[in-house]
């Protein structure tokens, strides 16, 4: 087709201006360019610390601190996982919003409400920073608000960087699923046992006693 031939030169110079004007108000303002992803290094100054973050592929993630029965939860686990790790020497356990580096360029850290690290690869922790690995085991506590998509994108974080198991811990239902590295899943209930398996050797505690507020 010969569309510009068949139409008069005043109308093709119309065209001209519209499109090369960057002033015409048909072209409107130009798009701001993308700004880069962010490190974990720019992470760990990032200035508002009364909020909850996270880096997933470069992009900042900030959300509210969790709420208070979601704390105490994740401390009566924190209790109960660390002094049986300690006493059984098997590594160290960590607690809610201690940020891991699971993925670089662009830098993934990721925040879980309780870890278990295994006594040999306790090398890998530097003094300062992220360390650059996934926990053995990490926990996630359910908030009212979670997605049900963002909770099983951030189960699949943990694999991918390493992690061995996970726990999805829901308050509201009285539930936990255990994710394996494996795909397996098992779904434990009121006062039911959770296990550590492989990776926490000989450790079990009820459910119900990780729930318990007050």
């Amino acid at each position: 087709m010969r569309f510009f031939d068949d139409v008069d030169r005043g109308t093709r110079n119309r065209f001209r201006r519209v499109y090369l004007d960057e002033d015409h108000p048909l072209n409107g303002p130009l798009a701001e360019p993308t700004p880069p992803p962010m490190t974990a290094e720019e992470l760990e100054r990032y200035p508002d610390r009364n909020k909850s973050v996270e880096l997933v592929r470069g992009s900042l993630v900030v959300r509210e601190p969790p709420s208070t029965v979601h704390g105490i939860i994740a401390g009566n686990l924190a209790v109960v996982l660390g002094e049986f790790v300690r006493r059984k020497r098997l590594g160290v356990v960590s607690g809610q919003d201690t940020g891991f580096k699971i993925a670089t360029n662009p830098d993934t850290v990721r925040a879980p409400d309780v870890a278990f690290i295994s006594r040999d690869r306790l090398p890998q922790i530097p003094p300062r920073g992220y360390a650059p690995l996934a926990p053995d085991l990490a926990v996630e506590i359910l908030s009212p608000d979670d997605r049900p998509a963002e909770v099983l994108g951030k189960v699949a974080d943990w694999f991918a960087g390493g992690s061995r198991i996970v726990w999805v811990i829901d308050p509201i239902a009285v539930e936990a699923r255990v994710h394996r590295a494996d795909g397996s899943l098992s779904l434990i209930r009121g006062d039911e046992t959770l296990e550590g398996e492989t990776v926490v050797p000989g450790f079990s505690c009820l459910l119900s006693d990780i729930l318990r507020v007050g």
